[in-house]
């Protein structure tokens, strides 16, 4: 039988040299499953890896941000002029030619409403510079009649050219020249790239279609077509109405301001129609200040005549007009549309303003067709009744109360239940 040492374990066998190799006690929680495990490096390794990568696609993602809006923009542009492409394509036109010719007569007639526009704001800023004169003495005259004064224009003049306020202004408006050259320069650079994209969305829109639905089963690819119809009609259609809309508006106020004798109405009419329609909820209050402006050049009151009549057509408008115009192209409630155009800004600023009802709008029609809806059941409460039957009415509630209240009346029947 082997030696034991005192802690009654088996003494180690000698080795075949005759020495035997020193001992070493086993370190604490060491044993058979301290081992690591072979799928912890991988783990973080895929760990560092899947961070990485979603830091390279959050700046990838803030650093293309800007192209991303503007291919969304063109996306929906696209959608807009579909339906005229699709007509002009189905009478035997190339795609390509037809898209070309939508882009050109929006082109003419944009290029054709900033210049008449353009000609009317400079001559409106000539005429203002011209009798500011006239309109500074008359401001003088007034207060030296009023405050007791002897002010002089020539002293107000000089007073102004020499007070640091112009001087500085000066200097920042010479410093902001290159930045609002930078500014135009990057804006037409937008404008061209939302154009090429939304020109190639429309000419190639088929094959656009096609590669789509070439990557998915046969029962999403009748989804994603069913969908893209959807966004077409919504699209067109809104564009369609605000359109139609914009001609009423325009003609209702060219009537007034020629009523008025202001100048420059058609242009202007055409500022209002275009701008109360394009951006909504507070569009036709931002398109009546112009027309406001120039009618005050012409007569105070004929500024408040624009603003009550601006007032009352935006009353018509909503309640009357826009109703029966969108009920069959974008059916959308006016809380949701305005709650849509809140989001869209937040999101994306103006262009989700402007895109925001239609997009609204197409995701409505899409969630609708795969809703089951059931009919109404014919409940008084569905139209807001109180249902006959259920609980006193408000007559004979009014009635108890007033009986309880009645001085005497619990005294008497104190004693009828006394005696």
């Amino acid at each position: 039988m082997a030696p034991t040492d005192e802690s009654g374990q088996a003494a180690q066998h000698a080795s075949p040299l005759g020495t035997t190799p020193p001992t070493r006690p086993p370190a604490e929680g060491a044993g058979p499953n301290t081992r690591m495990p072979r799928w912890l490096p991988r783990a973080m390794v895929l760990a560092l890896a899947l961070i990485a990568v979603f830091q390279l696609g959050s700046w990838a993602f803030h650093q293309l941000i800007g192209l991303l809006i503007n291919i969304l923009i063109a996306f929906f542009l696209a959608l807009a002029i579909e339906p005229a492409v699709s007509k002009m394509a189905a009478r035997g036109m190339r795609r390509g030619l037809a898209t070309f010719l939508v882009f050109f007569g929006v082109l003419i007639v944009t290029a054709g409403f900033v210049t008449l526009l353009g000609s009317m704001l400079a001559g409106q800023i000539i005429k203002i510079v011209e009798d500011f004169p006239n309109y500074l003495d008359s401001v003088i005259a007034w207060i030296n009649g009023h405050f007791h004064t002897e002010l002089k224009r020539v002293d107000v003049q000089e007073g102004l050219l020499r007070s640091d306020w112009l001087r500085n202004y000066v200097q920042n408006s010479a410093t902001g020249v290159l930045d609002v050259s930078a500014q135009v320069l990057g804006g037409l650079f937008q404008l061209l790239t939302i154009t090429l994209f939304s020109f190639y969305f429309a000419a190639d829109g088929p094959r656009l279609r096609r590669t789509i639905c070439s990557v998915l089963p046969p029962a999403r690819q009748a989804e994603v077509l069913r969908a893209w119809e959807i966004a077409v009609d919504k699209t067109g259609g809104y564009i369609y109405s605000r359109g139609l809309m914009a001609l009423i508006s325009g003609v209702a106020h060219f009537i007034l301001l020629q009523a008025l004798d202001v100048p420059y109405a058609p242009v202007l009419a055409v500022w209002v129609g275009l701008v109360s329609q394009f951006i909504p909820t507070i569009g036709t209050y931002l398109a009546g200040a112009l027309p406001m402006l120039v009618a005050f050049t012409v007569d105070p009151w004929y500024a408040l005549w624009v603003l009550v009549f601006v007032v009352i057509y935006q009353q018509f408008e909503n309640y009357v007009l826009q109703p029966k115009l969108t009920s069959k192209t974008v059916d959308i409630h006016p809380a949701v549309a305005f709650g849509s155009v809140i989001a869209g800004t937040a999101l994306l600023g103006a262009v989700g303003a402007l895109i925001a009802i239609p997009a609204v709008a197409t995701l409505q029609a899409f969630l609708g067709a795969y809703v089951k809806r059931y009919a109404v059941t014919d409940d008084p409460r569905v139209h807001g009744h109180r249902r006959r039957g259920e609980g006193p009415s408000p007559v004979i509630r009014a009635r108890a109360l007033w009986e309880r209240r009645r001085p005497g009346t619990q005294d008497s029947g104190d004693g009828d239940s006394t005696s």
